[in-house]
Formats: C-alpha cells, sequence, structure tokens
C-alpha cells in the first residue's frame, strides 16, 4: 500500500493533535510525518505512533517533498496553504478561507464525497457546525428533499480555542468563590451564562458564524434554494457542540420514518428514547467521531416539518476527523499526486 509524506500545520494546537490522534487511531498511511506551526512553538515535541516529532516553524519550503498537508485552521492557511500547493502537496484545510471559493471543493464524506475528485490542489474542511448538521441532514435530504431549514447551535468554548477553556474554567472557580474574572476572550462572562453571538456581526445582523452554517450547507448540497437560518449561541461546555435542527421537507416525512433512514445513515447515531430519558448530550459525543441525533419529533405547527436535537465532538468530526476522511478519499479516488 502507497504511503505519504504529511504534513500537519499547527500541530501543537487543539485540532493539530487531533489530527494526529485521528491519523495514528485510522492508521492513515504515513511514511513521513512532519509537524509544523509557529515560530512560537517551534521546537516542542508531539507523539506519534509511539515517536516523538520535533515541531518545525512553518516555512513555505517546509512543504518540499510533502504529498498531504493537514492544515489544521487559522492565520496559516491564509499565509501557507499556496505555497504548499505549489509544491505539489494537496491541501486539506480546516480554516475558512476557501471554503466558499468556486474552484475549491467543500467535503463532508458522508454528504459528497465525489467533490474530492475535482479538486485543483486545495479541499476545505466546512465549519464545524456546518459539518454536524449536514450529516443528519443528508438522508433526509435524499428521501423527503428539503425545503427550510431553521438552526439553534449551542457550542462549547473551545471552538475559541485553549484560551476559551481556561477562562471557562477560571471564571467558574471565581463565581463560586465570590470573586471576579473579568472576560478576555469572549465578551461577557461565559461562566454561568450564553453569549449569543459567535464571531463577527455581518450583513442583516447575523453573525459570520451564522452565515458559515447558510452560505456552505448551500455550496455541500450544491443547492442555492435551501432556505436556512441559524442563531449561533456560546454555551458554557467545554467539548462538543450542540444543535436544535428544525427541517421543514418537500414530501411529507414522519418522525418514525425518519428515525428509520437516520439509524441507517453514515455516521450518525441514533439516540432517541424519551420514555427512558436517552438522548444526545455533549457527553456522549465527547472523543467520539459520530453525529448523535435524537428528540426526533413531527413539527406540531407544520405538516412536513421534523424537529432533531445533533450533538457531536467538534473538534474530532467537526475539525480533525472529517479532515483525515478527506485525506483517505482523495487517496481512494487516486486524487494525490
Amino acid at each position: 500500500m502507497r504511503q505519504f509524506n504529511v504534513a500537519v500545520v499547527g500541530a501543537t494546537g487543539a485540532v493539530g493533535q487531533e489530527i494526529l490522534k485521528v491519523l495514528e487511531e485510522r492508521n492513515f498511511p504515513v511514511r513521513e510525518l512532519r509537524p509544523l506551526a509557529t515560530a512560537r512553538s517551534a521546537g516542542r515535541v508531539v507523539y506519534f505512533k509511539g515517536g516523538a516529532y520535533t515541531v518545525e516553524e512553518t516555512r513555505p519550503e517546509s512543504f518540499e517533498g510533502v504529498e498531504i498537508a493537514l492544515f489544521a485552521g487559522g492565520a496559516a492557511s491564509k499565509e501557507f496553504a499556496l505555497a504548499a500547493k505549489e509544491r505539489g502537496a494537496l491541501v486539506i484545510d480546516n480554516s475558512s478561507a476557501f471554503r466558499l471559493e468556486p474552484d475549491v471543493p467543500l467535503v463532508v464524506p458522508e454528504v459528497n464525497p465525489e467533490d474530492v475528485k475535482w479538486h485543483k490542489g486545495i479541499i476545505a474542511n466546512p465549519n464545524c457546525s456546518t459539518i454536524i448538521m449536514v450529516v443528519p441532514l443528508k438522508p433526509i435530504y435524499d428521501a423527503a428533499g428539503i425545503k427550510r431549514v431553521v438552526v439553534s447551535t449551542y457550542q462549547a468554548v473551545s471552538g475559541a480555542g485553549a484560551a476559551a477553556i481556561k477562562e471557562l474554567e477560571a471564571q467558574t472557580r471565581a463565581v463560586l468563590s465570590g470573586q471576579e474574572y473579568p472576560p478576555q476572550v469572549f465578551p461577557y462572562q461565559i461562566a454561568f451564562n450564553l453569549i449569543p453571538h459567535i464571531d463577527v456581526f455581518q450583513e442583516l445582523d447575523y453573525t459570520k458564524e451564522e452565515w458559515k452554517m447558510v452560505k456552505e450547507t448551500r455550496k455541500i448540497f450544491h443547492d442555492d434554494s435551501l432556505s436556512i437560518t441559524a442563531t449561533t449561541v456560546r454555551v458554557p461546555v467545554i467539548r462538543c457542540h450542540s444543535e436544535s435542527v428544525n427541517v421543514e421537507t418537500k414530501e411529507k416525512l414522519t418522525a418514525k420514518e425518519a428515525r428509520e433512514i437516520l439509524s441507517r445513515a453514515p455516521g450518525v447515531v441514533v439516540v432517541d428514547d424519551p420514555a427512558a430519558k436517552k438522548y444526545p448530550m455533549p457527553i456522549l459525543a465527547y472523543d467520539k467521531d459520530e453525529v448523535f441525533v435524537g428528540r426526533i419529533r413531527d413539527d406540531n405547527s407544520l405538516d412536513k416539518g421534523l424537529n432533531l436535537w445533533v450533538v457531536a465532538d467538534q473538534l474530532r468530526k467537526g475539525a480533525a476527523t472529517n479532515a483525515v476522511q478527506i485525506a483517505e478519499l482523495a487517496i481512494k479516488y487516486s486524487c494525490v499526486k
């Protein structure tokens, strides 16, 4: 079996660490691993398959001989992705830099795997909340069509980085002891609070995070007719995003039918037994790759409507695992030089 020289850009960050973990768990065919990061993180050591690797500073020449470059996200993508591509590497990027570019595939393997085939050197990983939503939407879309989606997200602080986790932990301790801990990462206190504001505000007073879910979903489904509206909320949970998804289908699909369809869908685990108080929660999804779906109900206000409660680990399926799955597809389809 062919093996590949793989670079992981941002190898010391939360997503980069998850990428290394997922590569090892899935026994990805790595010939040579090249962990890269900023100058500040260069010299640190990361571990992969029992070996210790010294992190190098990311430079254009870092990609010489690299066949697959997994970018964990952030500013490095805009600075180095094209340099990696020019040196022959297939770039799989977790940032938002290329997602809406018309010549860049935006891929969720359970939804639009064939799009990998038309890449021109860069494949984009969607926003974590978009990935978590579209995995269970795809089988519903295939079965009954989708006219409209209304989604509200409940997003863990780890989506904002390691500093956000520390802020939640420190603020929680401070509040419980009657002390103050002024917010630094978030605009307001996150401990014991909800903040309906993720990323910057844009047109119509929707945030960039909300527009990502609208525009990325349409691109992934190749369907600009989809009506989608989103409200994204930061919640005091360390890891795993949750979403309340209301779907209006084109054809009637009952909750029972949807439950059966979703139970057979790739990447989906149905946890839906209200009588036994079984439903998806962040603590259930932690460190798992599947998207968990429950609270599947007929919309009592709409004839062709469904309600879903969806939870997944945004560092795994929402970022690292999806990126590695894309790389696996690229190998399967012989799309790596």
